[in-house]
């Protein structure tokens, strides 16, 4: 089991108080996570403001574009994997995105995990993307994807999609890893399809455990009906960490928290219709004990990484000290279960 945890780039106000941390405290962060022996770390993409965060707030949130914080990140790290948690494809130009990501993944030394998804604020799409209101986000995923793969992989690269065109593009350098990793991020089916067509990994975010464990088969199935072996997609749910020295304790911080707020926001998309009460269950909310015995269930389903765990606080230094516990409390447990810290993915 390999451990991540997502850094305060595109969250104040959403998963964190405002004002929460600064690009110091992310860089921070991000230090100590490779210090304490996780495998990577995790950055958000947003653009705009959310219509919630606006209402909460008076005060407009700092959100720091991913990719130029990974670059700022890479130079003051030497092994821990460098993930996005994921780049929203339908805002992105592919052509750019694909020559950023090469350029990342060179100056990392080839470390980039690249996760891509729809997005879980359809208002924030349109803002930024007025023009394509009427494209399903889906689309521009699915074909976002192709077009990432044709330009890391082929020396002249051309396509002309229904939403997706470039003519004889010559993108070099290359990424450093070959395949660079692109994990297909969300909840839906459409995600797990694309994840099991054309990706290396999956990312769902707060699946309760029978739809995780139903959703896996489900995998299983679709990567064989394209002839690839399931054994070649990594499994990486993210989840809300947030652990007490009482199981009383650590619930209570999670339901008096602003992440506990972002989820509710999340009920009309990523965690569509999940009842409140079944957060807690469906994280890792609780003891060490509590929490190490939810992984080993996790890694019985075939999860093979815990990516961008969010963290509970309402302060950086608390985002450390629940980093501090869980590295020291519940990650031994885990050690030689595919723990070391490495660039490898797989």
């Amino acid at each position: 089991m390999r451990f991540g945890v997502a850094v305060p780039t595109c969250v104040e106000g959403m998963v964190y108080p405002l004002p929460f941390g600064n690009h110091d405290d992310i860089l921070h962060i991000a230090t100590e996570a490779e210090n304490l022996g996780y495998q990577s770390i995790l950055v958000n993409d947003h653009l705009s403001t959310q219509q919630y965060v606006r209402d909460t707030f008076s005060t407009p949130p700092r959100y720091y574009e991913p990719l130029v914080t990974l670059a700022w990140l890479a130079g003051s790290t030497s092994q821990i994997r460098l993930m996005t948690g994921v780049i929203v494809l339908p805002m992105r130009d592919p052509v750019l995105l694909a020559k950023q990501v090469s350029s990342l993944d060179h100056i990392s030394g080839g470390r980039i995990t690249l996760g891509v998804g729809v997005g879980g604020y359809r208002e924030e799409f349109e803002a930024v993307r007025p023009d394509l209101k009427h494209v399903r986000r889906a689309d521009l995923v699915a074909e976002g994807l192709q077009a990432l793969r044709i330009l890391f992989r082929e020396r002249r690269g051309s396509m002309d999609g229904e939403l997706v065109g470039f003519d004889d593009v010559e993108m070099y350098p290359k990424p450093v890893q070959d395949p660079l990793p692109i994990y297909s991020s969300g909840n839906a089916d459409g995600s797990l399809r694309r994840a099991a067509q054309l990706c290396d990994g999956w990312i769902p975010a707060g699946m309760p455990m029978a739809r995780l464990q139903e959703m896996i088969h489900m995998l299983t199935s679709y990567a064989q009906e394209v002839d690839r072996s399931p054994d070649e997609i990594s499994i990486a749910p993210q989840y809300v960490m947030c652990l007490g020295t009482t199981k009383e304790g650590a619930e209570q911080a999670f339901r008096q928290s602003q992440v506990h707020e972002h989820l509710v926001s999340l009920r009309k998309s990523t965690l569509k219709n999940q009842a409140i009460d079944t957060f807690v269950p469906n994280n890792l909310i609780g003891t060490p004990d509590d929490v190490a015995g939810r992984v080993s269930e996790l890694a019985d389903l075939g999860v093979s990484e815990l990516a961008g765990m969010i963290v509970v606080a309402d302060t950086p230094g608390e985002v450390i000290e629940q980093m501090q516990m869980f590295a020291s409390e519940v990650m031994p447990a885990f050690a030689g279960t595919g723990g070391s810290n490495s660039s490898e993915v797989k």
